[in-house]
This record gives structure tokens, C-alpha cells and sequence, in this order.
């Protein structure tokens, strides 16, 4: 009876056995290897990945202050047009004119 080298199944190792486990362990070997070579690629990577993170949060900010530095100017500009124009109800209404090409390339004048 096998009982020194018996595989998890009970079962002794066989040459097809050893052959897969050997093709295995070479295939895991290159693998490995050639992973381990590309780690660099990892991390360089990485390091770009959080620079374009650190760029778009310092853009963000430029970004963010410079619509809350147009929100005043606009609030200001509102209040001084407000102060300077009189109020609609004050204001007099006037006929819209429409000027309007004739065919023969003359201006002509209309109301609206």
C-alpha cells in the first residue's frame, strides 16, 4: 500500500500527476517573474493617478473661487443698475420698431 507520498485523494502520485504539477509551478514561476517586472508600471502609475488627483482638486478650488468671486460681481452689478434704472413701473413703455428688408434691398421701417 502507498502511504509515504499519497496525494489529498489517497492516491499515489502518478507521472501525469507530476508532469501537470511541474508544468504548473513553471507556469506560476514565469508569471510571477514577468508580474514582478511590471510593478514598477504599477507605480508609476499610482503616482500619476494621485498628481491628476491633487491637480483636479487645486483646479476645483481655482474654479470654485472664481464663481463665487463672478457671484458678487454680478450681485454688485445688479444693485448698481438697479439704483440707476428706475423701477419697471416707472419706466415708459415704447412701440418696438422692426426694420425689415424689402425684396429689392430697401430698408423698411414697421411697427410692432
Amino acid at each position: 500500500m502507498w502511504n509515504h507520498k499519497e496525494d489529498a485523494m489517497g492516491e499515489p502520485p502518478t507521472l501525469t500527476n507530476m508532469t501537470t504539477y511541474r508544468e504548473a509551478v513553471d507556469q506560476f514561476a514565469r508569471s510571477a517573474t514577468e508580474l514582478i517586472g511590471h510593478i514598477p508600471l504599477l507605480t508609476k502609475a499610482r503616482e500619476a493617478y494621485d498628481q491628476a488627483m491633487r491637480a483636479s482638486e487645486n483646479l476645483r478650488e481655482v474654479l470654485d473661487t472664481g464663481d463665487q468671486t463672478l457671484r458678487v460681481l454680478m450681485a454688485e452689478l445688479e444693485h448698481a443698475v438697479n439704483l440707476h434704472l428706475p423701477a419697471p413701473e416707472q419706466r415708459k413703455a415704447e412701440p418696438i420698431r422692426i426694420e425689415a428688408i424689402s425684396s429689392d434691398g430697401r430698408s423698411v421701417l414697421a411697427a410692432g
